[in-house]
């Protein structure tokens, strides 16, 4: 009888593909994959770090998985358990441990414990099967890849790992390690497989997308990247990952400009308006060097979508560099902004700075941030009402009692399209004729 597995992930676009290459993995080797619910045999937790509240969320899946079947193996990997490293060795929920670097091994991991694991943990103050690396000090690239995906339309494709950047608020450069890129080469493989699949739309993503190829001896770099997979027969679009903002110089913003398939939808992390903010958070550029990025990019594109994420109550956030933070993020006009309340994370330098806000603060600073951004995404929708848009159908919804086809425009705004057709991955044609409040527009085909 085939073992039945459930798989869980917590955290970013990098862990969700990084659990999508285990379940093929897993699939290819005979495995079961189940939803995750009572019964399974194996369950795998792909867990996360980023904050206190991503490591609590890691830990309540881990001991639910173990309180769903008892008697199953319950694995626990990713940045949760690589930043935890031997304390969770003795984790009583925990039969596996693999960390960063290490997943590539699933299989062998599971075979290896099925052999000899049943004998130990029947033991009571049996650990966890450890399975991890110094990530710290490596510089292999973790061969992990996908041939679909379960968007069927989007495929998510990681090309980097690691970060170098140590910003004082974040642990992940300790989780994931030193920078450490994917071959060109393997990259182009993975597209080529996914669009002879039909997935029309890709997205090359990382940990730190825009560090891609400076750990190579023969320095490559992501604009030659994305030269290149623009160049794989039957891929329709291509976007980028969150981008750093120094990485969009004149000649950047020329070269992808210059590949019609670059959707003109960018994602440039900001974090703080405020110059003062920006240097104790070690995020080593300027507001007036950010905003010049914002410049170049719609100096070569005609309206194009720009997003970032702000922290707001980061320590020692005055009232006066919230403001001059909150001042710049509404002159920057984004298309959308995501706000996230500074999370003291254990292990940080940012963790033991003086002049902690307290949650009211942050909650007041975000409150005011939200309903600006709420502003700024009914605006830049608008400009679209009347005009004609290409749209990549994902799935179908009801809405008051219609049922619409509903998709995303080269500039990732969301489009729905009445229609009883079955239209997945259909690139269609349509002209935007009203708004349904700040969240999605309302088109029709267009017609000759």
């Amino acid at each position: 009888m085939k073992k039945t597995v459930a798989l869980h992930n917590l955290g970013c676009k990098v862990n969700a593909y990084e659990l999508e290459a285990m379940q093929q993995q897993l699939e290819e080797r005979g495995y079961e994959i189940v939803p995750f619910a009572p019964g399974a045999d194996i369950y795998i937790i792909n867990t996360c770090t980023v904050t206190n509240i991503a490591d609590r969320k890691s830990r309540q899946m881990l001991h639910k998985a173990k309180k769903m079947n008892p008697a199953a193996v319950v694995v626990a990997t990713g940045c949760y358990v690589q930043a935890q490293g031997v304390k969770i060795e003795k984790d009583p929920s925990i039969d596996i441990v693999i960390g960063n670097n290490k997943k590539q091994d699933l299989i062998e991991i599971l075979e290896e414990y099925e052999i000899s694991g049943s004998e130990i943990i029947e033991e009571e103050d049996s650990a966890a099967h450890m399975h991890m690396i110094d990530i710290n000090h490596t510089q292999e690239y973790e061969s992990l890849s996908i041939s679909k995906t379960g968007e069927h339309t989007r495929a998510y494709i990681k090309v980097q790992d690691g970060c170098n950047q140590f910003c004082s608020y974040c642990i992940i450069p300790y989780a994931r390690g030193r920078v450490r890129s994917r071959s060109r080469a393997d990259v182009l493989k993975e597209v080529e497989r996914l669009a002879e699949g039909g997935h029309q739309e890709v997205v090359l993503t990382g940990i730190h997308l825009s560090s891609y190829g400076v750990d190579f001896e023969e320095k490559d770099s992501l604009l030659e990247l994305i030269q290149a997979v623009h160049n794989v027969e039957g891929v329709q679009r291509i976007r980028l990952g969150s981008l750093e903002p120094r990485i969009v110089t004149e000649e950047f913003a020329q070269g992808i400009a210059a590949l019609p398939k670059v959707c003109p939808h960018f994602h440039l992390s900001l974090q703080s308006g405020c110059d003062e903010t920006l240097k104790r958070m070690n995020r080593r550029y300027t507001s007036q060097e950010y905003m010049e990025s914002c410049r170049l990019l719609r100096k070569y594109y005609d309206n194009p979508a720009l997003t970032t994420d702000v922290i707001v109550g980061f320590p020692g956030e005055t009232e006066e560099e919230f403001e001059a933070s909150r001042a710049f993020v509404e002159s920057i006009r984004f298309f959308e902004t995501h706000i996230f309340k500074y999370s003291r994370r254990e292990g940080t330098k940012a963790a033991v700075m003086e002049a902690q806000l307290t949650e009211q603060q942050k909650h007041e600073r975000s409150q005011k941030l939200l309903e600006l951004d709420k502003v700024r995404r009914s605006e830049y929708m608008d400009q679209f009402l009347g005009q004609q848009v290409d749209v990549l159908m994902e799935e179908q919804i009801e809405l008051k009692g219609t049922k619409y086809w509903v998709g995303h425009t080269r500039e990732y705004v969301r489009v729905a399209v009445e229609s009883e057709d079955d239209l997945q991955n259909c690139l269609i044609q349509a002209v935007v004729k009203e708004r349904h409040q700040e969240q999605m527009l309302l088109a029709e085909f267009q017609t000759v």
